[in-house]
């Protein structure tokens, strides 16, 4: 039985690999990105968007209409100009870029989620992914503030949003990930993407699995968290 699938952030990137790994030939794919993705499948439709405008949420619920959504997953994340690198500090960092990363990784993921649950509702056994990160998880070592308040944020998006789902059986997880390898394709064996970053890096093989074996769990079973840090990372 086909599935309908929509995957946020599909230009590049880990979610260009959800693409390529995840839903099946069988399957209805909705991509949500700014740029234009490399995908011309005839399952797969793109939608255009800024999720940094107010209006975004309501305008994929138009494109989506009335059809059951299997899978969401919220694949989207910006960060401060300078962060991750020894320049950076919070009270430089700019006004409106702290606002728009607020917009961008918190609010949009609340009204897209807002405005789709009756979707997902429709469909049997969905299931929402929020892809997160180590940056929200108690105490790590990072300094990048915005950032991290946001990936925060997701947690407590899913664990309240878990309370509302529960009745309707919608499972709601996100995954806290590291330090992606996500330079190298996901065609390209993973042990030459451990040899090429030193073992520095996860491989997006790894995370595709964590995806599947979420989506492979029955509507009894809710996968609330998983964090994933590169084996050789020392901020968590």
């Amino acid at each position: 039985m086909s599935k309908t699938f929509l995957i946020y952030g599909v230009s590049k990137g880990l979610g260009k690999a959800l693409i390529e790994g995840i839903p099946s030939e069988k399957d209805f794919i909705y991509g949500v990105s700014r740029s234009v993705p490399p995908f011309k499948a005839d399952n797969f439709h793109w939608i255009q968007a800024d999720l940094n405008q107010i209006n975004c949420a309501q305008m994929i619920k138009n494109k989506v209409g009335e059809r059951p959504i299997n899978t969401l997953i919220y694949n989207v994340g910006i960060w401060e100009k300078l962060a991750f690198t020894e320049e950076y500090t919070f009270e430089s960092s700019d006004d409106l870029e702290l606002l728009n990363i607020i917009q961008t990784n918190i609010s949009a993921c609340l009204l897209n989620l807002k405005s789709l649950l009756a979707n997902l509702r429709l469909a049997n056994n969905s299931k929402i992914i929020l892809i997160g990160s180590t940056w929200g998880l108690d105490n790590h070592k990072s300094k990048e503030v915005t950032f991290s308040a946001t990936k925060y944020a997701l947690r407590g998006i899913v664990q309240s949003l878990r309370e509302t789902l529960r009745e309707d059986k919608i499972g709601i997880s996100i995954l806290n990930l590291g330090y992606l390898a996500t330079e190298y394709p996901l065609s390209m064996p993973v042990n030459e993407v451990i040899e090429h970053s030193e073992g520095k890096l996860i491989p997006l093989q790894d995370v595709i699995n964590a995806v599947r074996f979420i989506l492979s769990t029955s509507n009894a079973t809710c996968v609330k968290e998983i964090t994933m840090p590169a084996m050789m990372d020392e901020n968590v």
